[in-house]
């Protein structure tokens, strides 16, 4: 429900788009010891898909920090026609071949090290920021009846004055179409940094494996209601300003979908309600 409430459609294609990713959780392996990640330092790692319709989780694993990226990946089930935008952290030829059995396309990061052959050099738009378009295949998948074909797309990146590389098994959208899958890859990182910041998850109530999780978890709940909340309202909320001021409100009584669309305006005086309020500050 909030992945579709206020929500305007980035990408003209009608595929649903994800991003996968994983956060790291620094623990004090002192006080943590069933978490340990190295030699002096304790972690968990969250596991996340974020779908872009509202840029909502809509999965989510609590591992220990040692556990890899793609192990979870590889445990992940997604629909066919999905687009999944991912880091270099998961390139995984393997795991890329069984995406592209299952309909589902990935866009990604090409490793600076691979070994491939070209296939076709595609054409690139005139006056654009596309270096060059590859039909490619790797050496190591070269296997006799199992053909997988991907493509190498160079962009430059005029704001950081490099050169990117993208790696997809989708042979007909525009280059400039998967450069920009991956950029809004993104939004995953700003999720992390959301959360982490807004929602407390950096220091912990208990120290137990459970305390730790359940802390987790009851923030990722929490950030589902207030991107929902965020959704409704007409003001325009940002996510930190609205935490803040949530907070302010939470003991007083007022009509809370009134409040999101006009935060400024006083609160109803409500005859009873007001006396027992002065009652509790008199007692205070």
């Amino acid at each position: 429900m909030a992945q579709s409430s206020g929500f305007r459609k980035k990408f003209r294609f009608k595929n649903k788009l994800a991003s996968l990713d994983a956060s790291t959780i620094d623990l004090c392996l002192s006080m943590y010891d069933w978490a340990k990640f190295r030699r002096t330092k304790g972690a968990v790692k969250l596991h996340l898909l974020l779908d872009h319709d509202g840029y909502l989780p809509s999965y989510a694993v609590i591992t220990d920090g040692k556990k890899s990226d793609i192990t979870i990946a590889r445990t992940i089930k997604f629909a066919p026609g999905t687009v999944l935008a991912i880091d270099r952290g998961y390139n995984d030829y393997d795991w890329f071949g069984e995406l592209t059995r299952e309909g589902v396309i990935f866009v990604t990061r090409m490793k600076d090290n691979a070994a491939y052959g070209v296939v076709e050099e595609r054409k690139v738009p005139e006056k654009s920021n596309v270096l060059s378009d590859k039909v490619i295949f790797f050496y190591r998948m070269a296997v006799e009846g199992h053909e997988h074909f991907f493509r190498r797309i160079e962009v430059w990146d005029e704001d950081k004055q490099r050169t990117l590389v993208f790696l997809t098994n989708h042979l007909t959208f525009g280059a400039t179409t998967i450069a920009a899958i991956y950029k809004d890859r993104w939004k995953v990182e700003l999720f992390f940094k959301a959360i982490k910041q807004n929602l407390k998850i950096k220091t912990f109530l208990g120290t137990t494996a459970n305390a730790v999780h359940t802390q987790i978890w009851a923030a990722l709940i929490a950030m589902l209601v207030l991107r929902y909340l965020q959704l409704k309202s007409t003001f325009g909320w940002s996510l930190s300003n609205l935490v803040a001021m949530l907070r302010l409100q939470l003991f007083v009584y007022r009509d809370l979908h009134a409040w999101l669309d006009s935060p400024f305006e006083a609160p109803p005086v409500l005859e009873g309600i007001h006396d027992a309020q002065l009652v509790l500050n008199l007692a205070g």
